[in-house]
């Protein structure tokens, strides 16, 4: 009964969320007209990648015996008050595996709630990043100390048995077809920086020519998940490499990206200059930017300096990390070689509140709100620097 009033629910959110003046034919990229006109019809995309404070990893935050509808309500209730129009969420095909029906249930729940806040979440469906040999049940503890100790990859080590790929591609169908008229979705994201050869101390366990096999899958994804005709826009965001200008100077992996995403996504951890130069390779596409992944405070990516210039130019922006809890990316990406185990770092890489739903930093707060709230590539003086006002009241 539950499942058939879900299946109701979805079957009536699609007939709402169907737009008229968006009709297509087939299931082709959008144009750069298209996706410029459905970003328009959106809220300036400002969110963090999003993981609830008590689940290291989206096995965790998903599974049936450990998913907290509580606990994602009372956070996305802090991002909502901080201005947050979306959230990048990942999933999973092995959740899709264990148990379509309730997956897909509680992601409509997820969303749910997540409308409650106006939020409209980008939803990731495959990753490159940290453990390539994910298993269902219980996670282990954090590793004491250790940036994102129990993230894990999708599909992982399945991408070396082709053997795989008809469950995968049920799996990006499936769940895609079940939420690809739903107005609650901002967008896809179909694979978190697909060449990406791991990360933290995994290397031995890496399929052979990972590299490879992504970019022999990556376009079948991409159809996978357009077969289903979303409304919603599809995504892959560029990451590494010093010039995304010119598409005969990129791999493989990267032209698929540029050549099939509707909106165009990158990440950028540096500096506000260097956030200035990718998004000037990035404008010649003539597509909408987001940012999927910013804000590492250690290498010069800050709330303070990159987000004002982001929304002067209109790109979307995600951070990584909104409340510090199990993942542990407060820690910088060098504790895999050096853990912090006496004492945290001095500076918070990742992650923008306490557990409790204070700022780690109030100013933080502030420059969301303000940005949030301010007309679409406006960016109020407030925002742009420490206001003169609020310093001389300390005198």
């Amino acid at each position: 009964m539950k499942h058939a009033l879900m299946a109701t629910a979805l079957g009536l959110a699609a007939l709402l969320a169907t737009p008229s003046s968006f009709a297509r034919e087939g299931n082709a990229r959008w144009t750069p007209a298209e996706a410029k006109a459905w970003y328009a019809r959106q809220a300036w995309p400002l969110g963090s990648n999003y993981l609830p404070s008590n689940a290291i990893n989206e096995l965790e935050m998903w599974q049936a015996d450990s998913f907290d509808a509580a606990r994602i309500d009372q956070e996305l209730g802090w991002a909502q008050q901080l201005g947050m129009t979306t959230m990048r969420v990942f999933l999973h095909d092995l959740l899709w595996q264990q148990d379509a029906a309730g997956f897909k249930q509680r992601i409509d729940q997820f969303l749910a709630i997540a409308d409650k806040h106006h939020i409209k979440p980008i939803f990731v469906l495959f990753d490159s990043c940290w453990d390539p040999e994910p298993k269902l049940g219980p996670q282990h503890p954090p590793i004491p100390g250790v940036h994102n100790s129990g993230w894990v990859q999708s599909p992982g080590v399945a991408l070396a048995d082709p053997s795989q790929y008809p469950r995968l591609e049920q799996y990006v169908k499936d769940i895609v077809g079940s939420f690809a008229k739903d107005p609650r979705v901002l967008a896809w994201d179909v694979w978190n920086e697909p060449n990406n050869p791991g990360g933290g101390n995994y290397d031995a366990k890496e399929p052979k020519d990972k590299i490879a096999l992504v970019a022999k899958l990556l376009p079948q994804v991409f159809a996978w998940a357009r077969s289903a005709s979303p409304v919603q826009p599809l995504t892959s965001g560029l990451w590494e490499h010093e010039d995304w200008s010119d598409p005969a100077r990129l791999d493989a992996v990267e032209r698929t990206q540029v050549e099939q995403s509707d909106v165009i996504s990158f990440h950028n951890y540096g500096w506000p200059e260097e956030f200035a130069r990718r998004v000037k390779q990035l404008e010649g596409y003539g597509r909408p930017l987001i940012c999927t992944e910013y804000m590492a405070r250690g290498n010069g990516s800050t709330i303070d300096g990159v987000l004002p210039l982001a929304k002067k130019l209109d790109v979307g922006m995600v951070n990584w990390g909104f409340v510090d809890g199990k993942s542990q990316t407060i820690m910088p990406w060098d504790s895999w070689q050096r853990p912090y185990t006496l004492q945290p770092p001095t500076l918070w890489f990742h992650d923008l509140l306490h557990g409790d739903g204070t700022p780690y930093r109030q100013r933080e707060a502030e420059i969301l709100r303000a940005l949030s709230h301010a007309p679409r590539g406006v960016v109020p003086a407030e925002s742009a620097t420490y206001p003169a006002a609020s310093l001389l009241k300390t005198r």
